[in-house]
């Protein structure tokens, strides 16, 4: 009933309070009436504004009306209701004095409550205190365990160390053994414990058992190295490396025993190195070929010509010294293996000594690479290489010294120092520098000793007798080629491995045989043969110097004017044997041109030339054929040196004949004169 009366108050109210906001508008609205008519001048829109305004006035005095009747009937629905509000009022005040009790009763439990939080908290205190001491007895007990671990050895391992026989179990205890002495010498304050001061004496003492075990058992076996037949190097691989921790563990805790054991390495193998290369040198001079010696120089020989006819074996002859030949070939199997003693003994063949060398050479690299390995891999120490072949190394040094103070053999020296050039770039590729050394030392005693025998060379050339090495032939000089041979031999050397050395020596040695070539040629009485003598010898060399390749194009191209000078030279004297007076009258009356004269010819002047010519030329044609090409060694060269005395025949000839025509009378000589082209006709029978 309250509700119901409360809802119809509220509308009562919201109808008055509209009227109200209504009539304002209203108002507002008659008060800019004036202004909207004064703007419009519409006395309709006035007239209807106006109407709208009663309306509005007789809505708010019937809802005022209303409100009125509402109001009344509101406060009686109150009066009536009064008793219930009563009540209602007493029922509140009970409700009151209940959440009164209910509240105190609250605050008792809440009280409670935070004493319970403040005993939670004091748990939770108590608890995190215990975690913190139970973690800090656990890291505790752990780093003592370790720390127990570490320093205690287990009688396992004391009874392995001392008792058991060394392979990889002994080799697994070691690296304990090490762990735990490492362990002590990591931490200072660890070090200065009192627990491991107690045990320190007991590891001490398993240390040293360990270090005199390990000592033994390799010291052992570099001692089985040294026994006959045995494979080092498999030896090597197949134990000795499999144990290299050993190594390992005396180098870090026990360095004098470490340091003994590298010395005894380095003596055992440096005996057993020595003895074997020792062994291999004497076996290798059994298949020694002897080349060089002193009296195979003209220098040394009383008679080169008894030299030559002493009748050695072709690869003893003294060719052999100043030719390279086929000993070149060496240079091409640089990586070839090494002699066999034992199996060369059954094939009786000598060898030059540049195959021994290279055989030896061979041994030392492919050993010494071995050994560097080795050495590298299981000592760590590159120095102990050094202390392992120092032995050998004496060896083929004094090898060395023995065998160049004896080699006269330029060739083999050259051929060496190649070999030594070669093998250095075998141990460069190889990217091992354990021989460098070595092989820089070998060179420097190989460039000396070649110096001084390629000295003896020339001055055997330029000391020996031409008289007593001279024969009575225009043939090449067999001494001359033999230089002529030795000069090619150097220059193709020289291109193979040469660092510019030889440049100065073998102008030197053109120089020599030059000189040689003319104090043979003097012996000849006549300038016609010494001309074909030279002719012949320089035909020689240029050959020989075509093989060498074009490294000797220079050298070849001297030889080749000096050829060509002498050429003319001897046309010129074979002309005047065979046809004297012809040559003589054009070359001293006519010139080329046929225009200048020394003084004018008559016919008494020719005459007996024409006709002395008209019956001889071809006899002399057919001697100087006949001599050119007997006289010559190479009939190619013969040929062109055949060729150019026809040409300067023709020239001389057509010359003294064009003298007859302008001269008075001559043609009283042409039935004497002879047809250039039959001249030439005869010639071309001799040079087809």
């Amino acid at each position: 009933m309250v509700g119901v009366n409360e809802k119809r108050i509220e509308e009562s109210f919201g109808a008055f309070f509209s009227f109200n906001e209504d009539s304002s508008s209203e108002d507002i609205s008659l008060d800019g009436l004036d202004e909207e008519l004064e703007e419009h001048k519409n006395y309709d829109v006035l007239i209807s504004i106006l109407a709208n305004g009663e309306k509005q006035r007789d809505r708010a005095t019937l809802v005022e009306g209303d409100l009125g009747h509402d109001e009344q009937d509101l406060i009686q629905d109150y009066v009536e209701d009064s008793d219930s509000l009563v009540l209602l009022h007493d029922q509140i005040h009970d409700c009151d004095i209940i959440l009164s009790h209910i509240g105190s009763l609250l605050t008792g439990f809440q009280v409670h409550i935070g004493s319970i939080s403040s005993e939670i908290r004091s748990l939770q205190e108590r608890s995190l205190d215990i975690s913190v001491r139970l973690n800090n007895r656990k890291l505790v007990e752990t780093k003592l365990a370790k720390f127990v671990e570490e320093i205690v050895a287990p009688p396992g391992l004391v009874t392995v160390i001392i008792d058991a026989e060394v392979n990889d179990a002994y080799v697994k205890s070691l690296e304990i053994l090490s762990k735990k002495l490492r362990f002590s010498q990591v931490d200072p304050m660890i070090n200065a414990s009192k627990s491991l001061k107690d045990i320190k004496p007991e590891l001490e003492r398993l240390l040293e058992k360990a270090l005199s075990k390990v000592s033994d058992y390799l010291t052992e076996i570099f001692f089985s190295m040294k026994k006959p037949g045995t494979n080092i190097q498999i030896l090597q691989q197949n134990l000795v490396q499999k144990y290299r921790y050993l190594v390992l563990f005396l180098k870090e805790h026990g360095t004098k025993v470490y340091t003994d054991v590298c010395a005894a390495y380095a003596d055992t193998m440096n005996k057993v190195l020595s003895a074997h290369f020792q062994v291999y040198i004497e076996a290798l001079a059994m298949l020694k070929l002897e080349i060089g010696v002193s009296n195979d120089l003209p220098a040394y020989a009383t008679n080169i010509i008894d030299l030559l006819s002493r009748g050695r074996e072709y690869l003893r002859n003294h060719r052999f010294m100043f030719s390279v030949g086929e000993r070149a070939s060496i240079l091409k199997e640089i990586d070839r293996p090494g002699l066999v003693p034992h199996i060369s003994e059954v094939n009786p063949v000598k060898y030059p000594y540049e195959v021994i060398f290279r055989s030896l050479q061979k041994l030392l690299m492919d050993t010494a690479s071995s050994e560097y390995l080795f050495i590298k891999a299981f000592f760590g120490e590159e120095s102990l290489f050094y202390q392992v072949f120092q032995g050998t190394f004496e060896v083929i040094d004094q090898h060395l010294d023995h065998t160049l103070q004896n080699c006269h053999d330029a060739v083999c020296l050259m051929l060496m120092i190649c070999i030594t050039r070669k093998h250095q770039l075998v141990m460069l590729n190889r990217r091992l520098p354990c021989l460098d050394t070595y092989l820089d030392k070998v060179v420097i005693y190989l460039w000396p000793r070649f110096k001084t025998v390629f000295d003896v060379y020339l001055q055997s050339v330029y000391q020996c007798d031409a008289k007593m090495l001279w024969e009575d032939g225009s043939h090449p000089h067999h001494i001359v080629r033999c230089y002529v041979e030795f000069t090619s031999s150097l220059i193709q050397l020289n291109a193979e491995c040469g660092d510019g050395q030889l440049d100065m020596n073998l102008e030197r040695l053109r120089l020599a045989v030059d000189n040689l070539l003319g104090r043979l040629a003097e012996n000849f009485p006549k300038p016609k043969m010494q001309h074909l003598f030279l002719l012949n010898n320089y035909d020689m060399t240029i050959s020989i110097l075509k093989e060498a390749g074009d490294e000797a194009n220079k050298l070849q191209r001297y030889f080749e004017e000096k050829l060509e000078s002498n050429m003319i030279s001897f046309v010129d004297e074979l002309l005047m044997e065979h046809f004297k007076d012809l040559i003589n009258f054009v070359r001293s009356r006519v010139s080329e041109d046929l225009i200048l004269y020394t003084e004018h010819p008559n016919i008494a002047d020719v005459e007996l030339i024409v006709k002395n010519f008209a019956m001889t030329w071809k006899t002399a044609l057919e001697l100087m054929h006949n001599e050119v090409v007997t006289s010559c060694s190479n009939l190619l060269s013969g040929m062109a040196i055949l060729k150019a005395a026809m040409a300067q025949l023709l020239n001389d000839y057509n010359r003294l004949s064009e003298c007859v025509k302008i001269i008075p009378g001559g043609s009283t000589l042409n039935r004497n004169l002879v047809s250039i082209t039959s001249i030439s006709y005869e010639i071309r029978k001799y040079l087809l």
